[in-house]
């Protein structure tokens, strides 16, 4: 099995029980992963995209456990603790930790991105967050100008968010 899939296995068994927390990190890992092929993210860059895309959230849990929420700054600051062992268990170490560990602590530190994996990260995970949190068009237009860079993750916005369902029309 491959290592990413181990990890997917790794970070559900963590997640065990929370359905909506599981289902969100497969959906962001699905779409960082789409972006980043489609983008050009070389081989190490996009196995560390997919990987952090799978434990980007890993500390909500200890948020709600240690302070009673979850919100972003949480899930950077408690993250990487968290995820570091699922890591170390499947010897992802060195540089690719380093990597996969900053990429979690800063996922929703907008104004941090430094990397084209650190944008496709952040664009999967807004991907995600307006659809499970149920946002409007215009809260849905802003956050499309602040944070999308890729032309992959402009265009995958505009359809889920942008484009108007037409039941009917020819595509």
């Amino acid at each position: 099995m491959e290592i990413l899939d181990q990890l997917a296995l790794l970070t559900i068994a963590y997640d065990k029980g929370d359905a909506r927390r599981i289902h969100h990190f497969l959906k962001v890992h699905a779409f960082a992963r789409l972006i980043g092929i489609a983008e050009g993210l070389s081989g190490r860059e996009l196995f560390n995209l997919e990987a952090a895309a799978y434990l980007h959230d890993i500390g909500i849990h200890q948020g709600e456990i240690r302070f009673g929420r979850n919100d972003g700054k949480i899930q950077e600051q408690l993250g990487p603790e968290e995820a570091k062992p699922l890591l170390d268990r499947l010897d992802i170490t060195g540089a690719d930790q380093d990597r996969i560990l900053w990429l979690i602590a800063h996922h929703h530190s907008y104004e941090t991105i430094d990397g084209l994996d650190a944008q496709i990260l952040a664009e999967a995970d807004m991907l995600v967050n307006p659809y499970e949190d149920g946002t409007n068009r215009e809260s849905n237009q802003h956050l499309y100008e602040m944070l999308y860079k890729t032309k992959t993750g402009k265009k995958l916005f505009e359809e889920l968010y942008l484009e108007e369902y037409k039941p009917g029309s020819s595509h």
